[in-house]
Order: C-alpha cells, then sequence, then structure tokens
C-alpha cells in the first residue's frame, strides 16, 4: 500500500464511497450506485459542523472511507460522544492495516473535539468486524436496536 492520507471527504469522490459501501452482502442489497440521492446527501453531511465524513487516499484513489458524527447529550455531565459509521476498506486494500489506521484517526479526531467516548454499531452478521473492533479496544457493552422506517 503507498502512502495514505485521511481527510474529509469531497462531492468528487461520493461515487466511490458508495462503491466500497455496495462492495459487500449487505451493502449490496441496500445501496445503489449512481442514484442522484447520495449527492443531496453528502451536501446534508458536508454542511453539518457534526457530521465527518473522511476518506482514506492512496495516490489519487480513495481506498478507504467512514463517517464520524459528534453526538452532545447531557449524560455524563453534559458530553460529546462520536459515533463511529460506514468504515469500509476497499477490497483489494484490505489486510494492510488500512482499517486499523482509519479508526485510530477517527478516535483522535474524537478526543481533538472533547469526545469522552466513540461507539459504533456492527451488523450482527459481521464476526470478523466484531473481533477487528475488540481488537483495538472496543467492548460489546451494550445491545443495539434498530427500527427500519
Amino acid at each position: 500500500m503507498s502512502e495514505v492520507t485521511i481527510r474529509r471527504a469531497r462531492a468528487e469522490n461520493v461515487p466511490e464511497i458508495v462503491a466500497m459501501l455496495a462492495d459487500d452482502p449487505l451493502g449490496a442489497t441496500r445501496e445503489r450506485p449512481g442514484d442522484p440521492r447520495y449527492a443531496e446527501a453528502f451536501a446534508q453531511l458536508d454542511a453539518d459542523p457534526r457530521q465527518l465524513l473522511a476518506v482514506a487516499e492512496a495516490g489519487d484513489e480513495v481506498v478507504g472511507t467512514l463517517q464520524l458524527t459528534f453526538i452532545p447529550g447531557l449524560s455524563r455531565v453534559g458530553a460529546t460522544r462520536a459515533q463511529i459509521e460506514a468504515v469500509r476498506v476497499r477490497t483489494d486494500q484490505r489486510g494492510a492495516g488500512l482499517g486499523q489506521r482509519l479508526i485510530e484517526w477517527a478516535v483522535g479526531e474524537a478526543r481533538s473535539r472533547g469526545c469522552v467516548l466513540v461507539q459504533l454499531t456492527s451488523d450482527a452478521s459481521r464476526a470478523d468486524a466484531h473481533r477487528f473492533y475488540e481488537r483495538l479496544g472496543f467492548t460489546a457493552s451494550h445491545v443495539g436496536m434498530k427500527l427500519v422506517l
């Protein structure tokens, strides 16, 4: 893997990000590469100071992505937490440590913004991802639930 830079995503990165989101058994059933709604979603994310859509770039190619959301709250004495979502590494770049770099970068961003904890959810079927996050220090301390609307 060549030198990797992690930075805020730009609108022209959306097709590459969506391609990574769609490139697994779960994403293949819910993503629609080429759909114009992704551009509007990106515009909303990019305009929100509590959202950080990031990409990992090697040379001029996007090889990884994640979304980091900063959530203020009253619990924990008014603490802000960071939520990591949609972590993806391009198929041909997996196994070289890029996922770990992305997570470490996100944790650093969370610290720099004063967050007291970082949280994430992972689909129950992603056993390999669960082991990966546990290896990085995350604990399965809560039960997550979702309601599809």
